[in-house]
């Protein structure tokens, strides 16, 4: 009785570790892939950021000789 007590609870502890693997391997592709979509998120705004600068400069814009706001 007792190695049959012990042979269910190694299978229920190998069956959890079964799942904690998988869980783990899950959340290790959703942040990999978290991180790819920040990146790909980052260079987007890097060049938004630089079309807008050269739009602003092809028509003459220069946000620099703008005055400042009136509560300064």
């Amino acid at each position: 009785m007792a190695a049959e007590t012990f042979e269910q609870r190694l299978a229920e502890l190998e069956v959890k570790l079964t799942f904690i693997d998988d869980t783990l391997n899950a959340l290790v592709s959703a942040d990999a892939e978290r991180s790819q979509r920040m990146a790909a998120l980052e260079r987007l705004v890097r060049d938004l950021r630089s079309e807008l600068s050269t739009l602003r400069v092809s028509q003459g814009h220069d946000p620099h000789s703008e005055p400042p706001p009136p509560h300064y």
